[in-house]
């Protein structure tokens, strides 16, 4: 079996010729794009906030084609080398693909364009020192530069008639207002301003605060050219078409799936989960309405939280349990991987996501939790299954464990720069499946909870590829054509969550084609390829083993991980 791994007592891997060319690519993407260095904690991060303009995505996409050439010119030495090179042709052959397709000027969606890149980059800023606050105010000076650039794509991409579709132009346009607002985010980043020892000095205050205001005009800028310039531009559809889906989809796994085949599949997973939810509520109630059990759970103080401090608490116990329960155990988890910091998010938008440690693992893991407004009781017994996945053995272990192979992989396969939605989203989604097979789910709430989830991702699946490709809608939404309304209804079915937290969700499948679907689909390839080492393996196979061997690999395309984990 191809693996990344060296076996005990071997000698320490040299690197290679095409560790150097896979080294360079990174070295090269992190001065174009100084927000990723910063989201990946690096050192040395380059001025500035990087060149969104189509001149600077040109940049990134010309470094991707002068990589690949050199990819092609390189001798592969090991079978390290050849998880590389087939990683390095997946994932930026699919950017230029993507660039030369148009997708990536003018980028703009709800949750993952340069409209919320820029801002979440005050998140990752260390501000203990006088030093961290300098450096933050020179990042929030540089913030109009940055959105003028994003502003000159979006205008470039729609003067070539691609614009984002109404209904993330609006909302687009409602975040750039509220983040520049007086009382915005920047705003707020500005008076937090103090080291660990104190108050700033009144010069670097200043600075801080010029800055913010700075950022917070051009955000307002912004949300005047989405307002005036771009929504009477925008289509009303939300679609963005089999052929555009097909190219995102493949993006998102890193490999090609049959798209008709993995929406009936879709439907057919949503009724195989509310089965199983059925049969989870007869044991809480006796009944299989699975509403009224998690009413009932709702209404259980055992399970119940008050305040989002003390939401946080939870969460960092049952994550610093779980670490403990699993390592050495049913994982490998590295001692710098056995830290992670759980955080309430500055935003409000309802969204669960986890940045990884620095390179250095001198900032460690992070869990945030962007907590919608209002909201102020938290059901543990639906959360718990969330820690799983953002934490251990989901995200962190994920992203740490590949992050502490240096003595076998690159820097570019070690770091974010190399993420697969469909590879570390599946992976989370697997791991929280596992926790139940492996019997960390405490009692028919949290089962109840982890089956919630999963319901959501299948719908997503169904909704996702319905709406973008134009499948047949299922008969409970009456048929037909997918619609705004049919995919609320749907979505409303397969989810209890709060409705802001719904409407927010829906927003991002419409804008962001292929990545909802990601989550599920991934956990379905990577237990297929489980399966089949499984299956070759026979008695030999080891699960443990199987995923350190996995995840060493770091994140790969699912097209590739399969070859590597079965060559």
């Amino acid at each position: 079996m191809t693996t990344d791994s060296t076996t005990a007592g071997s000698a320490p891997r040299r690197p290679t010729a095409l560790d150097a060319v896979a080294e360079e690519h990174l070295a090269g993407t992190l001065r174009l794009q100084p927000a990723l260095a910063l989201s990946l904690g690096v050192a040395d991060v380059a001025p500035g906030l990087g060149d969104r303009s189509p001149a600077g995505l040109a940049d990134v996409a010309d470094l991707a084609r002068a990589t690949l050439r050199a990819v092609e010119a390189t001798p592969v030495a090991d079978d390290v080398d050849r998880v590389t090179a087939a990683a390095l042709r997946d994932r930026l052959g699919l950017e230029v693909a993507l660039h030369d397709a148009g997708e990536t000027v003018g980028d703009l969606n709800v949750i993952a364009s340069p409209l919320q890149d820029v801002r979440m980059v005050f998140d990752l800023l260390p501000t203990r020192t006088e030093a961290d606050w300098a450096d933050a105010a020179a990042r929030l000076a540089a913030v109009p530069a940055a959105i003028e650039g994003y502003v000159e794509s979006l205008r470039t991409a729609a003067a070539a008639g691609r614009v984002a579709p109404r209904r993330q132009v609006r909302a687009c346009a409602a975040e750039a207002l509220s983040h520049g607002a007086a009382d915005g985010i920047f705003a707020a980043y500005a008076q937090s301003a103090r080291t660990a020892d104190g108050p700033l000095p009144a010069a670097l205050a200043g600075d801080v605060a010029r800055g913010a205001e700075a950022a917070g005009e051009a955000y307002g800028r912004l949300a005047e050219v989405l307002a005036r310039e771009l929504l009477p531009a925008a289509p009303e559809a939300d679609a963005c078409g089999p052929d555009r889906y097909a190219l995102w989809s493949q993006y998102q796994l890193g490999a090609r799936v049959d798209l008709a085949e993995t929406y009936a599949w879709g439907l057919e997973e949503v009724a195989r989960v509310r089965a199983e939810m059925a049969a989870v509520a007869r044991e809480i109630t006796g009944s299989p309405d699975v509403a009224q059990a998690a009413a009932a759970l709702d209404a259980d103080p055992a399970v119940t939280i008050a305040g989002a401090e003390a939401f946080r608490d939870w969460m960092q116990e049952r994550s610093d349990a779980t670490v403990e329960a699993l390592a050495g155990v049913h994982f490998d988890i590295p001692e710098q991987v056995r830290r992670l910091e759980c955080r309430i998010a500055p935003t409000t938008s309802g969204g669960i996501y986890y940045t990884g440690p620095s390179e250095d693992f001198s900032r460690p893991g992070q869990m945030w939790w962007a907590v919608p407004p209002g909201q102020t009781t938290f059901s543990t017994w639906r959360e718990a299954t969330t820690v799983h996945h953002e934490g251990v053995p989901g995200h962190h272990l994920q992203i740490g464990q590949t992050a502490v192979r240096s003595d076998v992989l690159n820097r570019w396969r070690r770091s974010l720069a190399s993420w697969v939605s469909g590879h570390g989203e599946g992976w989370a989604l697997y791991a929280e499946r596992l926790m139940a097979d492996l019997g960390h789910l405490h009692g028919p709430g949290e089962l109840l909870g982890m089956l919630d989830a999963q319901l959501l991702r299948a719908g997503r699946v169904v909704i996702d590829v319905g709406v973008h490709c134009g499948m047949p809608a299922p008969a409970e939404v009456s048929g037909g054509d997918w619609d705004h309304d049919k995919a609320w209804r749907y979505l409303t079915s397969v989810s209890g969550n709060d409705e802001g937290v719904l409407r927010f969700e829906l927003d991002r499948y419409l804008g962001w084609p292929g990545q909802a679907p990601s989550y599920k689909v991934g956990e379905r390839l990577w237990s297929s390829v489980r399966e089949e080492v499984r299956a070759r393996e026979g008695a030999a196979f080891d699960l443990a083993a199987f995923h350190r061997r996995a995840l060493d690999l770091g994140s790969v395309g699912l097209d590739v991980l399969r070859t590597a984990l079965l060559p």
